[in-house]
């Protein structure tokens, strides 16, 4: 008896812990609200010529300065860990706000993601200097933005454009930093995950809805 109790402390155990923590223990949690209803977007110029909303859309956002192409590995990152597994999903988009000027940069990023990714839910916004201050600093973050208008963090908007993330001891999780890809693929996607699970989960509990994600 006492062997067998042993042989499942040491083997069997581990195992199940393994199995407990790596299956996703926080998709049923909650990821706490930073800052609640932030503010939409105005009627800001974008590449395709479409509206954006941030109402009803899962949004990651970012701030790509006046460097976007020396820059352009950060998104080149953001696109390999998050967006080809999740840019299917029709209520999720990825939002970069960019200074006026930066058009042309842009344009030849997507059209380099354009060669192997579908870029559909790329949405580059361009807005002026001004602008853009002003959308950052409603959001209430602590972390300021650079001299070139810009970030290396991405942040994730719910669809009630609620600003999400991790509450902690010392420092809230405001973003994630696209320069380090294993971020992104740790931190980032189990907090994005967080988010799907709660919109599939009011989902089943509303049978009438229209299912999107």
């Amino acid at each position: 008896m006492k062997k067998n109790i042993v042989l499942f402390v040491l083997f069997i155990l581990p195992i199940v812990a393994y199995l407990f923590f790596a299956s996703g223990v926080n998709g049923y949690t909650k990821l706490p609200v930073l800052t609640a209803n932030t503010a939409d977007f105005g009627k800001w110029n974008t590449l395709d010529g479409k509206e954006i909303t941030l109402n009803g859309k899962v949004t990651i956002l970012g701030f790509s300065g006046t460097d976007l192409k020396k820059n352009r590995g950060n998104l080149f990152n953001l696109n390999q860990k998050i967006y080809q597994t999740y840019h299917k999903f029709k209520d999720v988009q990825f939002v970069i706000l960019c200074p006026k000027g930066t058009e042309e940069d842009a344009k030849k990023i997507v059209d380099a993601f354009a060669m192997f990714t579908d870029v559909a839910q790329w949405r580059f916004v361009f807005a002026s200097p001004e602008e853009i201050e002003t959308y950052y600093s409603q959001l209430k973050l602590v972390e300021k933005l650079d001299d070139k208008l810009g970030t290396s963090k991405v942040y994730i908007i719910d669809k009630k454009r609620n600003l999400r993330g991790r509450k902690q001891e010392k420092d809230n999780k405001e973003g994630y930093n696209t320069f380090h890809p294993a971020e992104l693929s740790n931190e980032m996607l189990d907090d994005f995950k967080i988010i799907l699970y709660e919109y599939r989960a009011a989902f089943k509990k509303n049978k009438n809805a229209t299912r999107k994600i």
